[in-house]
């Protein structure tokens, strides 16, 4: 680990710098906007091509094809890494952008399920590859082209721009989304409208392209490369020296739990708000842009406060308060957006009475088993209508129930059942539960005359300023860790890894849990834990470096 020395503070940035810095800034906004489309109309997608599946497994699928994305970022993040240390860091952004840009329109023209059979969710799910491996390289090189160019004592202010775009770029992607939606009407956005916010990224990758084009190269690796000092084998420096143990406590001190509060803020609660909550989408995305336009000047502000204080104490702090949090903040967003939900819970609490070993984890990718068991239909019912439920157990052999308060829904098993006989009983049970559901008080749908949106908007905006903690100041805190010369490539993977397994995971981990459980605050525990993991670590075993000197 190099000695932290202080460097002589550099003249400060000229008009151009500035120019570059806000190029670099806005290309990666476009490219942000790309890769959230798919998370915000991952309901959507689900529908379109996935519609071979049973409906719980399709919307998991559909999740599981968006965290594909983010699977691929950090074998992205070793190859794009390696060319920005290699031949610099300018071209790597523009091999990038046009991957991400091509592949995002190509969403925008494919086939659905419908028209091409299993085709369409292999098709789309190469398609989330090819973006995961563009935003892999993306991010190092944005992240260390904007700090080797601000002045010394503003590395966390600037860098802090290049953190905003992420945000800005699932605001934008929100807002389009909003905008095609209102113009078209839901029937045709769901049909066939949804693909207008993919088939505008063409117009978003040329002028990426063009931003792209006017950047110059990072002044500290023209130096580098000047003085014959780079790397002739980034990734062995990076990963197989003493190096290594500081990538590795970067991702498990620093970035992964950054990740999870980052997507728990963001996307999981969006997620929340319409799956567990029945909220409508538009009013969900309408309070979500909200939060996000009121929260994302606290990403410059932690950036800056980062240059006084130090860029540790403000992300442990951040992991820390989520993760003590979390369950009194989602507990208070179903509190303020359903009410009906928290006060049906309680006056008619819904109860499965099953033989425990016959509950299975109905997770069925393929969508071709079945579950026939009568805990297994009784439970999907619930799962489906967003209610949540405990297990009770009951002797082996007993056929499921479902207790409503007072009110009792009695199940049944549908193996060996004919066709016709079977959705028989499926249709009485199911209307039998849904009259039973309505007695005891469980909405369908969120009453928009209940929604308390300024109290809704004010959590969402406290979840956002924990993402502001942990995200404003990473970047810096990641391009100080490391030296010049195998700076990309050493931050991007830890970085990816956080972001692209811990973070891009989440919301399908979430949402597994609480499908196995009924407990629709379950998913929390996931960052939760995580979140306490990186305080221990980044706590124990990583070092302030706001003072380092990044020259060498």
């Amino acid at each position: 680990m190099s000695t932290t020395t202080v460097e002589a503070a550099p003249a400060p940035l000229t008009q151009g710098h500035k120019k570059v810095i806000f190029a670099s800034s806005l290309g990666t906004v476009f490219e942000w906007y790309d890769f959230y489309l798919y998370g915000s109309l991952a309901a959507i997608i689900a529908k379109q091509f996935f519609s071979g599946l049973n409906d719980t497994s399709a919307f998991i699928f559909a999740l599981l094809a968006f965290a594909a994305g983010f699977a691929v970022r950090p074998f992205g993040a070793v190859f794009f890494g390696r060319l920005g240390d290699m031949i610099g860091r300018k071209y790597t952004f523009l091999v990038t952008i046009v991957i991400m840009g091509a592949s995002t329109f190509l969403v925008g023209v494919l086939p659905n399920y419908a028209s091409i059979g299993f085709a369409a969710p292999a098709i789309l799910i190469a398609l989330r590859l090819l973006q995961g491996l563009a935003l892999g390289g993306e991010y190092g090189g944005a992240a260390t082209y904007v700090a080797e160019h601000a002045p010394h004592g503003k590395r966390g202010l600037y860098t802090s721009f290049i953190q905003t775009t992420a945000t800005l770029g699932l605001f934008l992607s929100l807002l389009v989304i909003l905008g095609v939606r209102t113009w078209l009407g839901t029937e045709a956005f769901e049909a066939w409208g949804w693909r207008i916010p993919f088939l505008l990224s063409i117009v978003l990758l040329g002028v990426s392209v063009w931003i792209r084009l006017q950047l110059n190269e990072s002044p500290l690796f023209q130096q580098m490369k000047a003085e014959g000092k780079g790397s002739k084998a980034p990734i062995t420096e990076s990963f197989f020296t003493k190096n290594g143990r500081i990538v590795l406590l970067a991702l498990l001190g620093a970035t992964a739990g950054q990740a999870v509060v980052w997507y728990a803020g963001q996307f999981y609660a969006m997620y929340f708000l319409t799956q567990s909550l029945k909220v409508d989408a538009t009013t969900t995305w309408l309070l979500i842009a909200a939060a996000l336009v009121l929260g994302t000047p606290f990403f410059v502000f932690f950036g800056w406060l980062s240059d006084k204080i130090g860029r540790k104490g403000i992300i442990m702090a951040g992991c820390l308060i989520a993760a003590l949090t979390y369950f009194p903040l989602f507990k208070a967003l179903t509190h303020y957006a359903n009410p009906a939900v928290a006060e049906a819970s309680a006056s008619a609490p819904a109860v499965v009475h099953a033989d425990p070993d016959t509950c299975s984890f109905q997770f069925d990718p393929v969508g071709k088993k079945v579950f026939t068991n009568s805990c297994d239909i009784a439970t999907a019912a619930l799962a489906k209508a967003g209610i949540p439920y405990t297990i009770q157990a009951a002797p082996a052999g007993t056929v499921a129930k479902i207790a409503v308060g007072t009110t009792e829904v009695a199940g049944y098993e549908g193996a060996g059942l004919a066709k016709d006989e079977g959705k028989a009983k499926a249709d009485a049970f199911g209307a039998e539960l849904k009259t039973a559901l309505t007695a005891g008080g469980y909405p369908e749908k969120a009453d928009p005359a209940r929604i308390n949106k300024p109290m809704v908007l004010l959590i969402l905006w406290v979840l956002v300023i924990y993402v502001t903690m942990v995200y404003g100041p990473i970047a810096a805190w990641l391009v100080e860790l490391f030296p010049t010369r195998i700076r990309y490539t050493s931050m991007s993977l830890p970085y990816h890894i956080g972001n692209g397994w811990f973070g891009g995971f989440l919301p399908t981990i979430a949402f597994a849990l609480v499908a196995a459980t009924g407990n629709i605050y379950y998913g929390l525990w996931y960052p939760i834990v995580i979140a306490v993991m990186t305080f221990v670590i980044g706590t124990l075993f990583l070092r302030e470096t706001k003072d380092v000197d990044i020259t060498k």
